[in-house]
Parts: C-alpha cells; structure tokens; sequence
C-alpha cells in the first residue's frame, strides 16, 4: 500500500506535572529547539504545529498545563480532550513524582481506560548530582506495575526529548491510524530506544 495518505489529521498530546519539573521547556525545546533556564509560571497554553509524517499532514497540539492545581475542572476538561499524556517530574524532587501518581489516577478515572496513552517523564538529569528519585525504582514501577512507558530526559542537554514525543505519537495510534504500512513499520522497532530510527524534526516540519 502506498504511503502518499493525503489525508489530515490531529492528535492531542498534553503535559502534566507540578510547577517547576520542566514541562515548558521541555516543549520548548520539541518545538524551537530552545531552552530557558528561568522558571516561568504556566497556567495553560496550546501550541499546534503541522508536521509531515511519511507523506500525511498531521496537525499536533500540544496543551501545556499549570502546576499548581488549581485549577480542577480546567484539568479534568484537558485530560477529557486529550489523546496521550506526558507526566513529568524532576528527578531532584521526590515530591514532584508523588504528584505523577495521583495525576496517573486522575487521568485514568477521567478517561475510564486503563490503556490510556501515558509516559512518565524523569526530567531534568543533567543535575544528576542532585538526584534524590532513583531510575530503577521508577522504571519497575511505570513499567511493571503501570504498563506504561517511562524515560529520563534533559531539556538542557537536549537528551531524549524528541523520543518523548515519539513514543507519545506511538501510544495515540497515529501511525497506525495514518497507513498499515506504517504500523508494521512502528512493530518492528527494536525495543532498545537507543537504536530506533531517529524522529527527525527540521524546519520544514519532518518526522520520520
């Protein structure tokens, strides 16, 4: 089957997590390839950009949400709309995972879907020194406990965000929705993240 699929799509993709673990930046880096190291208060923004995805125009949105909790019912209509979930924490802040747990149950109560598209986000390891939350004890959790996937990322250094997005891409089904072709393709990916094919993101908007 060709993979010239001309039709148009859009996925929502949301982040959550509290104030301070890097969901800005990290999103920021995903689309300008940027970092700011300041903090700055979020309360809700979206960002949507068109990529090209083997030949298919994809509109991605991307909600970018407050880490005070203040604001419930904005949340729960955010989670309501949403596609897939990114939950991120600091990997220097033991609180800030406490906070990934309860958003993962919110989510799932939400969406009544134990299968809802969910990764957990270890940011921030380029302040490895200060770690306080341990990789293993994470992984078996998300992974073993939860069925959901789990990676460590740095928006500094630039480290795994775009296989953030990626896998985030993969759990909303969009390959798959787009082409069979490209879902074979999506199973054959080896398990080792370190040697999939790279997503590639230029300024003409290219995932490959």
């Amino acid at each position: 089957m060709s993979l010239e699929v001309k039709e148009k799509t859009e996925v929502r993709l949301v982040f959550l997590g509290s104030a301070g673990v890097g969901k800005t930046a990290l999103i920021s880096r995903f689309l300008q390839d940027t970092f700011e190291p300041k903090h700055r208060r979020t309360v809700e923004e979206l960002h949507s950009k068109e990529f090209d995805i083997e030949g298919a125009k994809v509109t991605i949105h991307i909600m970018d949400t407050s880490g005070s909790y203040s604001f419930p019912a904005m949340r729960k209509l955010c989670i309501q709309n949403s596609d897939a979930f990114a939950l991120v924490y600091a990997i220097n802040d033991p609180e800030s995972l406490e906070a990934v747990k309860s958003l993962r149950d919110e989510i799932l109560a939400v969406k009544e879907d134990k299968f809802t598209p969910i990764v957990v986000v270890g940011n921030k390891t380029d302040q490895h020194g200060e770690r306080t939350v341990s990789s293993e004890d994470v992984l078996s959790t998300v992974e073993l406990d939860w069925n959901n996937s789990f990676l460590e990322t740095s928006a500094k250094e630039n480290n795994n965000v775009l296989e953030v997005f990626r896998e985030l891409l993969q759990q909303a089904n969009l390959p798959s929705r787009l082409s069979p072709a490209l879902r074979r393709r999506r199973e054959t990916f080896p398990k080792d993240g370190n040697k999939r094919p790279p997503m590639n993101k230029t300024n003409s908007c290219l995932i490959s």
